[in-house]
């Protein structure tokens, strides 16, 4: 039985969060893998059952989250598989690359290396209005930011610390030592900023408090020579605030045989509503969209709506 490996894209405003959720009593709550799990369904005809490898928070944005299932059909390319699901998906979630992979692949256990994307807008007490368009993938700051004094204090931060004092309370990880392999702070606009870290994995909101301690230094109230004594405090007080959700977006994650984390890097795309990848691009066949009506149905001879 194949294994299929899908690079998956959403807006994850409407979303609560990736994993499933169903309260007792009550509908299931609209999550990313939910909504994705049941299109699969849809089309293979069978129950399956989709794995995630980051579990994001309700409002965090993906443009690369990893997720993997098997299924008793082959799909011969895999790429009609993720143009038939993209036929069935809603606008908010996009399956970017579907690939058959080892039947041992674990999206979460073999992950090596991930990178996640804060984006904050600024100078709300300058007069800069917050972004209109964009208001749902960065989060506004009224302070006037130091980007430098932003990006001096992120180097502080690369290397295997213990980040205890950088998630929450009662996380449910027996370690919360982790290695950030690159932390960097840039300005990308007159007024706005993007925070690019990664490394080897992430505790519960570790990303957007690391956002919230650069954002400190970035107005003032903290010292960059400060961030070592805050990390060695492992003491949640120390550290910045928790920030908003919409500024954070999942980019990559990396396993062994993928590309290297720059060539990655230079692959997404600085948008999150332009998500395919120079190297999907290339491989489109020229009668991709000669094929989209065949690619919708997969599993011919069946009535629609049969299996699960």
């Amino acid at each position: 039985m194949p294994r299929y490996r899908l690079q998956v894209a959403y807006d994850g405003t409407d979303f609560k969060g990736w994993q499933k959720q169903h309260p007792p009593g009550e509908p299931p709550l609209r999550t990313a893998q939910g909504v994705l799990e049941e299109a699969v369904r849809e089309i293979l005809r069978e129950p399956v059952t989709l794995i995630g490898a980051s579990r994001t928070d309700s409002g965090v944005h993906a443009i690369g989250q990893v997720a993997a299932f098997t299924s008793e059909r082959s799909i011969d390319p895999p790429a009609r598989l993720a143009r038939a699901l993209n036929s069935r998906l809603p606008a908010d979630l996009r399956v970017r690359e579907a690939r058959v992979v080892d039947a041992s692949f674990s999206p979460i256990s073999q992950a090596i290396e991930k990178q996640y994307r804060y984006e904050i807008a600024w100078g709300g007490r300058l007069g800069v209005p917050g972004p209109l368009f964009e208001r749902r993938t960065a989060t506004f700051a009224p302070d006037v930011l130091d980007v430098e004094a932003m990006d001096a204090a992120a180097t502080h931060l690369v290397g295997t610390h213990d980040f205890a004092g950088f998630t929450k309370r009662h996380h449910g990880r027996e370690s919360t030592v982790r290695t950030v392999t690159a932390c960097r702070v840039r300005a990308v606009g007159p007024a706005r900023v993007r925070i690019d870290i990664r490394g080897d994995g992430f505790l519960w909101n570790m990303v957007r408090i690391i956002a919230g301690t650069l954002l400190d230094a970035g107005c003032g109230r903290l010292d960059p020579a400060d961030v070592p004594a805050v990390i060695a405090s492992r003491d949640r007080e120390q550290a910045g605030r928790t920030l908003p959700a919409e500024g954070l977006c999942l980019m990559w994650i990396r396993y062994a045989g993928d590309p290297p984390a720059e060539q990655l890097a230079a692959e997404v795309a600085d948008g999150l509503d332009t998500i395919i990848t120079r190297a999907a691009l290339a491989a489109l066949d020229a009668d991709a969209a000669a094929d989209a009506d065949a690619d919708a149905e997969l599993v011919p001879g069946e009535p629609e709506g049969g299996g699960e």
